[in-house]
């Protein structure tokens, strides 16, 4: 879950208006539980073994996940994409699941995830796919297409709002700053140690407090402990024990420190970014948020967001949609809203 952006967003003031109306109505199943259908091979790419999960025939999208998140998040999207007629093509992303897991953060920055998932793109084939993503993916997405918007029809982001570089700020001496070492990115930081603090509550109690995060202020996890071992965590409507038990068994495999290094590299990637401070998304979009996203209620987010901040770095910004009792796993949350969200504009292009 990514909410640093909070900083970056009080000094805009232009007007745009979010649609709150639901979206018109497509000939969509329900949501599929069942997984059998997706099919799953291993590509090598920028000099990593990435595992894809895939489905259906046409246009091809690509989804990217976020934290702590695997293909696995997109499930539901692979199932109604592919019958509207989509390829649709859901990494792990390096650190995750069953691609590599490189070490270090340094290896994590945003040019390297970036290389992945255009080293991806070749691997399919194609000049330009359609592009989706969620939390960190969403932030992976906004540097493709920020890097190589040749490579990218249209973008749909869910959750995080494109956060433009401030020169004069890094991102970890602000968060330390204003939130304190508790802030979860702040704890995040110092390789193993949260990680000693995620064994010992074990792995199905890390991901069921994240996966069931619902509280739109700021995160923190304290140094003197996240709770017990032992703590009851009542899951909601949209999530399974076994979608649980998917997750742990991938994130038993990996560790969390794939994953925790997209966050040990944001300063990195702050320093490798310079030359494009200022610069614009030039890829058509459409970004989707649930009105109780911890991001969507960070301080200045939402006049950010629709009073003509993000329209002037993004453009081509074509439609806010503001999501009524939706926190911030929307893709999971509402499966079939998102899918059709993703259609309605994913078609005109």
């Amino acid at each position: 879950m990514v909410d640093f952006i909070r900083n970056l967003f009080s000094s805009f003031c232009h007007k745009h208006k979010p649609s709150l109306a639901p979206p018109a109505q497509a000939p969509i199943p329900s949501p599929q539980m069942d997984c059998s259908e997706i099919t799953h091979r291993t590509v090598h790419v920028n000099g990593i073994d990435m595992h894809i999960a895939e489905k259906g025939t046409g246009p091809v999208v690509v989804l990217l996940h976020g934290f702590p998140e695997l293909w696995y998040t997109w499930r539901h999207q692979i199932n109604g994409l592919a019958a509207l007629g989509y390829h649709v093509v859901a990494p792990d992303l390096r650190g995750y699941g069953d691609s590599s897991v490189p070490s270090g953060a340094a290896s994590y920055s945003a040019l390297h995830v970036v290389g992945d998932i255009v080293a991806l793109i070749d691997s399919l084939g194609q000049e330009k796919v359609l592009l989706a993503a969620h939390d960190w993916g969403a932030i992976i997405a906004w540097y493709v297409c920020l890097f190589r918007p040749d490579r990218v029809k249209a973008l749909v982001i869910l959750s995080v709002p494109f956060a433009p570089r401030n020169p004069a700020r890094k991102s970890i001496d602000y968060l330390r700053s204003t939130y304190g070492y508790d802030y979860y990115i702040c704890r995040f930081q110092e390789p193993g140690v949260i990680e000693v603090e995620f064994k010992r509550l074990g792995t199905e109690v890390v991901l069921k407090k994240f996966l069931t995060y619902r509280n739109p202020t700021h995160f923190f996890i304290p140094k003197e402990g996240w709770g017990s071992p032992d703590e009851q965590i009542p899951l909601p409507s949209w999530l399974s024990e076994d979608d649980i038990k998917y997750y742990v068994s991938k994130f038993e495999k990996t560790g969390f420190s794939g994953g925790l290094n997209y966050y040990r590299a944001l300063d990195i990637t702050w320093e490798l970014t310079a030359p494009w401070t200022g610069a614009q998304i030039k890829v058509p979009t459409k970004f989707i948020v649930g009105d109780l996203d911890i991001t969507y209620n960070a301080p200045g987010a939402k006049d950010f967001i629709h009073k003509g901040g993000m329209k002037k770095f993004v453009p081509l910004l074509d439609e806010v949609v503001v999501i009524k009792g939706v926190g911030h796993f929307i893709n999971e949350e509402k499966p079939t809203e998102i899918t059709e969200h993703i259609d309605s504009f994913f078609k005109k292009f």
